[in-house]
């Protein structure tokens, strides 16, 4: 027993030990992206109000994905773990722009809308380009997303309209939907049930 303990303070072994306790985050990470996409699409088409778009952004957009992120990074994995504190960012900081800095006397009008929209219409282009590397579904993910950001791009310069961009936005929503539910049932069933190439 004492030879047992002694190995499992062995700086090697504890590595070992900790490597195994953290799970893959990409089903996390993939749904709080999802669901809060979907979300926001349905309020630019105007089927519900921001309420929906910003709660999911503070708790589950933006909190589980950024967990799901550092668990990512944790684990030395740098696409995801890059992508998911990102976009998990991204959602808090939609949220306090849209819901606090407005009550707190900061004005967002169209232009600082498009630069915000801009700047992550920017960041997503990398990330376009890495993800031909982790597989087609998720290069099409990242295709729909950089898209969704030039959308928007267009919508706060006033040259599209917002049922067009809610609808490619939550079908961007209803791909990462798809993915993570992929990932987690075949995890589960230990074989491939829903195809992710």
């Amino acid at each position: 027993m004492a030879e047992k303990e002694v190995e499992l303070f062995h700086p090697e072994k504890q590595i070992e030990v900790q490597r195994e306790i953290w799970a893959n985050p990409a089903t996390l990470g993939l749904m709080g992206f999802a669901l809060t996409t979907m979300a926001t699409g349905l309020h630019n088409v105007g089927y519900w109000g921001a309420g929906p778009t910003l709660a999911m952004a503070l708790c589950f957009g933006g909190t589980a994905q950024f967990f799901a992120g550092a668990i990512a990074f944790r684990k030395g994995a740098m696409f995801p773990g890059s992508a998911f504190c990102s976009y998990g960012a991204f959602w808090w900081s939609l949220f306090f722009m849209l819901f606090v800095l407005p009550p707190g006397g900061v004005k967002i009008d169209e232009p600082q809308l498009f630069g915000f929209f801009l700047m992550w219409t920017l960041f997503t282009l990398p990330f376009l380009i890495a993800s031909i590397k982790h597989g087609k579904l998720l290069f099409i993910l990242f295709l729909l997303l950089e898209i969704a950001f030039l959308m928007l791009d267009g919508l706060t310069l006033g040259i599209l309209d917002p049922v067009s961009t809610g609808w490619e936005i939550f079908i961007t929503g209803l791909l990462a939907w798809y993915i993570a539910s992929a990932d987690l049932i075949n995890h589960d069933f230990g074989r491939e049930v829903l195809p992710n190439p």
